[in-house]
């Protein structure tokens, strides 16, 4: 072969060569920004519907739609999240993503002791639900109400306030919340023996449905998840290319989920101290941080002290209940035709609480399972199908 031939060969070969990585880098460089943009795809979707979650108003906040619109909120934040791991499976296997995923799972573990808390409590709430109905069945359904009607209403709204009594509440709080049922030392007497027996058999319906150990505590298991949360890293982020940041942006969304429950359904040893931080840069960090503020500003009024859960639908029971019990400590019988119209209206008032809890607390559960069984899934999916192995297992 000619010189000039093979020199020009040569140089048609480099020109190949060059023209081979410059196209591969931009195919790489491609990649990277599909991959990138996945990832603020996934943090603008979180930041969208925790912001319409946090800009809900005072009448809807932590009523029970809201709660099942948070739950339904998460769902699509863990599933979007799965979505995220499967697209990038390459880099799960590889440090520090397979520490920051085993420390994920571990939380999401102490999430599902979480959930059938949440689920106790739930079928607490039930139990008040029939004692609510004996109270509105007594005082609605006869056409003239008479001491029989009035007296097991009473009994009804003493067991209702025993049983939504926080467990940590003082004993002279309860003596005191007990002397409130009567207006007379015979009144009193009752109320007293009627509160102990009460108080025993609410404590009956709390142990058929107790799935936790009577010595766990939800605020020692919030504290565990919360635990060693913070924001990643610069070489974590540039490590798992990205990938560290939707970890923290799930692992905080799942704590401020089961916290939320936490504070308003009734939960063995509840307690809202979790330390609660997110760095202002991320985009979704203002919504979560403004739904953690607004629970906490609940908890420091003066009427929600010593409450069982900040679910409106509770306080909205034991603020008609002991309405309730004030307007009957107040009758006279035979009771004057302007007596039994408040009363009759009274029950008429808090007809739509009674049938918001009747109609809401069986879809509650059933997406508090279905969250339950998405971890469940959402872990084994990336620990056996991704071929995952982290000390979680």
């Amino acid at each position: 072969m000619p010189a000039a031939d093979h020199q020009a060969s040569i140089g048609r070969s480099i020109l190949s060569i060059r023209r081979d990585l410059v196209h591969a880098a931009m195919d790489r460089s491609h990649d990277l920004s599909g991959q990138e943009a996945g990832l603020e795809a996934f943090q603008k979707q979180v930041a969208e519907q925790f912001m319409e979650l946090s800009l809900a108003g005072p009448d809807e906040f932590l009523s029970l739609p809201w709660i099942r619109n948070l739950l339904d909120v998460f769902i699509c934040c863990l599933e979007e999240f799965r979505i995220v791991l499967f697209n990038n499976k390459p880099y799960l296997g590889r440090p520090p993503m397979d520490r920051l995923i085993g420390e994920f799972y571990e939380r999401t573990v102490k999430a599902l002791d979480v959930c059938n808390a949440v689920r106790d409590g739930i079928e607490q709430i039930r139990q008040w639900q029939k004692l609510l109905e004996i109270v509105l069945t007594a005082l609605d359904n006869h056409k003239c109400l008479g001491e029989g009607q009035t007296r097991r209403a009473r009994k009804a709204l003493i067991d209702l306030a025993i049983g939504m009594l926080d467990e940590k509440e003082s004993t002279s709080a309860l003596a005191r919340r007990n002397r409130s049922f009567g207006r007379s030392n015979a009144n009193a007497a009752t109320a007293s023996s009627t509160s102990k027996e009460s108080n025993k058999n609410l404590g009956h319906f709390r142990s058929l449905s107790w799935s936790v150990s009577r010595t766990w505590s939800a605020s020692r298991q919030l504290q565990a998840i919360g635990s060693n949360l913070s924001a990643p890293r610069g070489y974590d982020v540039s490590a798992t290319n990205g990938l560290a940041v939707a970890v923290y942006t799930i692992s905080c969304v799942l704590l401020l989920v089961m916290w939320t429950l936490v504070a308003a359904i009734p939960c063995q040893d509840r307690g809202l101290q979790t330390h609660f931080s997110i760095p202002r840069q991320f985009v979704w960090a203002a919504p979560l941080v403004s739904i953690h503020e607004r629970i906490l500003e609940e908890s420091k009024k003066r009427e929600r002290k010593n409450a069982c859960g900040f679910l409106k639908e509770i306080y909205q029971t034991e603020k008609w209940a002991r309405q309730m019990n004030e307007l009957l400590d107040s009758l006279s019988f035979p009771l004057t035709g302007d007596k039994e119209a408040e009363v009759r209206h009274e029950v008429k008032e808090f007809g739509c609480v009674f049938e918001s809890l009747k109609d809401g607390l069986e879809p509650l559960e059933r997406q508090v399972r279905e969250v339950f069984h998405r971890i469940v899934r959402s872990r084994t999916d990336c620990l056996d199908n991704w071929g995952m192995r982290t000390n979680v297992e």
